[in-house]
């Protein structure tokens, strides 16, 4: 099983991204799928998170801005990133909990310029 994530790019402030991130594999059952960043020099945090039942946590920074979202047919973890701010430059990493191993996609860069 392996995550691809795909989405990243380079975009003014004040825009919007979508990454996408799709299961392959021999999948039995994804339970919570999540999106992770890290920015040059810090560690990697949490930025959203969607169970298997629909429900959503956001890290404070992202609340209101970014939209995780999934859809189950096509094994795809969605991360709608709207009012994008130069701070939100980072690689974009996704995690998924499938058949309960946790696994992590390649990271795709996004890039805010001011």
């Amino acid at each position: 099983v392996q995550l691809q994530a795909s989405g990243g790019g380079v975009v003014q402030a004040g825009g919007s991204l979508r990454l996408s991130c799709a299961a392959s594999g021999s999948i039995g059952t994804i339970y919570s799928m999540a999106w992770y960043r890290q920015a040059p020099g810090k560690q990697r945090e949490s930025v959203a998170t969607i169970t298997s039942d629909g429900i959503t946590v956001y890290a404070d920074s992202v609340e209101g801005r970014f939209t995780i979202s999934r859809d189950d047919a096509k094994n795809t973890v969605y991360l709608q990133m709207d009012s994008l701010e130069p701070g939100d430059t980072a690689v974009y990493y996704c995690n998924a909990n499938i058949n309960y191993i946790y696994l992590w996609g390649q990271g795709t860069q996004v890039t805010v310029s001011s």
